[in-house]
């Protein structure tokens, strides 16, 4: 830690508060980094990554890279990267027998319930401690798993994955960009260490050196984010939407807990789901079943689309 650029930053007391009220609004992991650009290294494998085309076609991933590399430009004024963790590890789980669903996408979309909980955090800085702050969920430009390392929440698998030491990598992550300082915390040096077993486990085999995914070889990105029909190539296995099996090995998730944010559990009507309902599915059912689902991402063709190429 640079004691030099903490000179004028808040300490452990007022981080324990922010902390604290993290808690009470459901976050299970809380990190403070202080915000500067990106690691040369960092924006270097990242650079390489879409230069060699393994972002497939999410062509919103090249855009924005001055704000990638320096999230200050989200934030006038910007001090501290407030890093927060919630855990969707589901209760409950659809049978085996049936398409599967990642688990991320089980109950409402974690935009809406992490963001929310986020800007009320935000609140909480701002009556507290003045300043700005500015909340982040995935959709903004921010590089959010390496702000998670910076601020010791925890390390980047092999499978790309943000994985919290001994609690595992089933966590939705949010940044609260921050004009206050606080004093950042040491970045988390954690690591896979020599166990493979994501790698082994990938069923499009997408995992390639330097944590870095082949999103064209990725059965979540084939599920949601391809457009049009999927080569036929592809084995889906029983996989309709994302994927987990990368995750589902990996040793830290072991002592995974069941998520208790009331939003995250899925319906009955979603556990209920089998092939021949996805593929008979209407508009209406659709909105019915995911009006405020991540699963709106994929449409009502591309589900169908997924549930037909399942091989039964």
């Amino acid at each position: 830690m640079n004691s030099k650029c903490c000179r004028n930053s808040l300490g452990d007391e007022a981080k324990l508060a922010v902390a604290e009220r993290a808690r009470e609004l459901g976050f299970s992991a809380v990190g403070f980094a202080r915000v500067e650009d990106v690691d040369a290294e960092a924006a270097e494998n990242y650079s390489k990554w879409i230069s060699e085309h393994r972002h497939g076609d999410m062509a919103y991933l090249e855009r924005y890279a001055d704000i990638r590399s320096n999230p200050a430009l989200l934030l006038e004024g910007a001090s501290t990267v407030i890093v927060a963790a919630m855990n969707y590890y589901p209760r409950k789980r659809q049978r085996q027998d049936v398409p599967q669903f990642a688990f991320y996408a089980y109950g409402r979309d974690y935009h809406e319930v992490v963001r929310e909980r986020l800007q009320k955090l935000g609140e909480f800085v701002k009556e507290n401690f003045g300043g700005a702050t500015r909340a982040c969920v995935d959709t903004a430009p921010i590089r959010e798993r390496y702000w998670a390392v910076r601020a010791g929440v925890g390390f980047i698998g092999k499978n790309s994955q943000l994985i919290i030491p001994n609690r595992g990598s089933f966590f939705f992550i949010g940044e609260l960009l921050t004009t206050v300082g606080f004093e950042p915390d040491e970045p988390c040096s954690a690591s896979c260490g020599d166990c493979t077993a994501c790698i082994k486990a990938c069923p499009g085999h997408a995992i390639c050196s330097g944590k870095r995914i082949d999103a064209r070889r990725c059965l979540s990105y084939l599920t949601i984010e391809h457009r049009g029909e999927l080569p036929e190539e592809v084995n889906l296995g029983n996989h309709v939407y994302g994927c987990d099996e990368c995750q589902l090995v990996c040793p830290h998730n072991r002592n995974a807990v069941p998520s208790d944010i009331p939003e995250f559990e899925p319906s009955e009507k979603f556990l209920a789901l089998d092939r021949e309902a996805i593929l008979a599915m209407t508009p209406a059912e659709f909105s019915d079943i995911f009006r405020h689902s991540a699963v709106r991402r994929a449409k009502l063709e591309g589900l169908i689309r997924n549930a037909r190429h399942i091989k039964t």
